[in-house]
């Protein structure tokens, strides 16, 4: 059952012999046996490529269902007297996870030093499984249906403006004044994000030309700083200027609900102890 995974998630016989150190011959013929056994193709194999049937499709998410059951029930026999270890990839969002979770990530590994971190900051949409990361924190409103996730935590989005750049052109006291103000905007691709406001109970976009848009909060903030214009950015971004004194918050009444801080998992498969650890520690250390 391992050997037929194996062989169907890297696709080819020969690459599964040379992992295990096997000669191909031995893992064709217990292929082979399988089939026999079940009395069923599993696979259609070419010079050039392997395919699952439809039998094999079935069988191989059976297995792997089998194969996690086993897994988990070891783990949790063996966890009590392991110490977790091995490599973890996380993919962390560029501000928050400069800001917030970084200053962290020394006392999880001072805690766990068999523990070996690579960290991947970007913004943009990730394919866990393609991209083999094992955990992604992403700040969002919600989440997809079937997302295996764990909340960490909300960040609140608040709008702000320069003193220099109210004291210039007002301040606006109704979202529908944006469209006559210069807005700085986050969006991470050509096209504009609408702006989210929350009016007389009920959510509203507001799609604004905005005067500079960009892929990353900090930069849209020091430029509201600066007095080009006004932005909406989340509260771990903003907090600094706002204590400083550099912008000052608008539209308060306004304010959409806050966003939620998830942490993102491949699959509902069997969690890895190291990856329990890390999310149980940041949901403490991220916690209200």
């Amino acid at each position: 059952m391992q050997l037929f995974v194996r062989v169907a998630d890297l696709g080819s016989f020969a690459a599964v012999a040379s992992q295990l150190g096997l000669a191909r011959s031995v893992v064709t013929r217990q292929i082979a046996a399988l089939e026999e056994h079940l009395g069923v193709k599993l696979m259609v194999r070419t010079t050039r490529k392997l395919t699952l049937t439809s039998a094999g499709a079935s069988y191989l998410d059976k297995c792997r269902s089998i194969l996690d059951l086993v897994e988990a029930a070891e783990a949790d026999v063996m966890e009590a007297r392991l110490t977790p270890r091995g490599n973890l990839r996380i993919s962390l969002p560029l501000s928050y996870g400069l800001k917030r979770i970084a200053p962290l990530l020394p006392e999880f590994q001072t805690s766990y030093p068999e523990i070996s971190l690579a960290l991947d900051f970007t913004d943009r949409h990730i394919d866990l499984i393609d991209e083999g990361i094992d955990l992604s924190i992403r700040i969002a409103p919600g989440h997809a249906p079937g997302d295996v996730v764990r909340k960490l935590g909300t960040s609140r989005l608040i709008t702000v403006a320069s003193p220099a750049y109210l004291a210039r052109h007002g301040r606006p006291t109704h979202p529908s004044e944006l469209a006559a103000h210069a807005c700085l905007g986050y969006s991470a691709k050509a096209s504009n994000r609408p702006l989210a406001f929350m009016i007389d109970g009920h959510m509203e976009n507001m799609h604004l030309a905005f005067r500079l848009q960009a892929n990353n909060g900090d930069a849209l903030m020091q430029a509201a700083a600066q007095g080009l214009g006004i932005t909406m950015q989340p509260d771990f971004i903003v907090d600094d200027y706002l204590a400083n004194g550099a912008v000052e918050a608008i539209l308060e009444g306004f304010a959409p609900p806050p966003l939620g801080i998830h942490a993102m998992l491949a699959s509902n498969r069997y969690l890895p102890h190291r990856v329990r650890v890390l999310i149980d520690f940041l949901a403490t250390r991220l916690a209200p």
